[in-house]
């Protein structure tokens, strides 16, 4: 099961760490889907590679399974519309929050390289990068539509692009501060700084991480709504009896 593919929760990247992770709705709301989910103009598009149904599609409470319309009853029609319709309005709530997520992990990023000791055209230069990286990382969750746009290899990647680009300036930086230590006699602090370049990385990343966890509450703040979609779709079954199961919800 994959976490549940509403709230795209999603934070920068400093130096040579990973995805400094939010908490998400999984492990927050003990929510998960098996199915990606594409929210087009005038229908839900729930998919699946496996196991059957591959493909699940809503459109004001009708119901499409693998290709086949399914004629649900009278309540099913409405439970299914109103799932439709609050899910709708749950995603701009969880793109703020995945938006805050981006500001939060910003300000973490400048906080943990603040007792670097970068020289002042480094600073400006990473913030530089860190505000461009952020403003595309927003641009992106606006216009995204389906979570497709953020599977694993997708993100991994773009989180690659952004370590490539930030490590190497702090990195340089702290390497001539090394070099000037050494040149001036000091080489302990010349071999310090040099093995603080060497394990910037995963120094940074459990501090980012546990900095990100002050989004919790935003994310709990969305729990109501997401239990009430399970409830939703209780109940509803496609032409084969099969219960829709669109949402695992977890006992909380």
């Amino acid at each position: 099961m994959r976490p549940l593919p509403v709230v795209l929760l999603v934070a920068l990247v400093a130096a040579n760490a990973r995805a400094a992770s939010a908490p998400d709705l999984a492990d927050t709301c003990r929510a998960s889907s098996s199915y990606d989910l594409t929210i087009a103009p005038d229908a839900l598009r729930f998919d699946r590679a496996t196991p059957a149904p591959r493909r699940i599609e809503l459109r004001d409470g009708r119901l499409v399974v693998d290709g086949a319309a399914v004629a649900p009853s009278t309540e099913e029609r409405d439970r299914l519309a109103l799932f439709e319709r609050e899910l709708r309005a749950l995603v701009p709530k969880a793109k703020t929050v995945a938006r805050n997520g981006v500001d939060l992990a910003l300000q973490a990023v400048r906080a943990e390289t603040v007792g670097l000791g970068l020289a002042a055209d480094t600073r400006t230069e990473l913030e530089r990068r860190l505000a461009a990286h952020a403003a595309d990382l927003k641009r992106r969750i606006d216009a995204s539509t389906s979570t497709h746009d953020w599977r694993g290899d997708a993100f991994d990647r773009y989180a690659d692009d952004i370590a490539s680009d930030i490590a190497p300036l702090i990195a340089a930086d702290l390497g001539q501060q090394a070099v000037s230590a050494a040149v001036s006699g000091d080489l302990d602090a010349a071999a310090a700084l040099r093995d603080r370049a060497a394990s910037l990385g995963g120094d940074l990343q459990p501090r980012l991480e546990r900095r990100m966890r002050a989004l919790r509450p935003q994310i709990q703040a969305l729990c109501p709504s997401i239990r009430r979609l399970g409830e939703l779709q209780h109940g509803v079954r496609d032409a084969r009896g099969r219960p829709l199961d669109l949402l695992d919800i977890g006992a909380s």
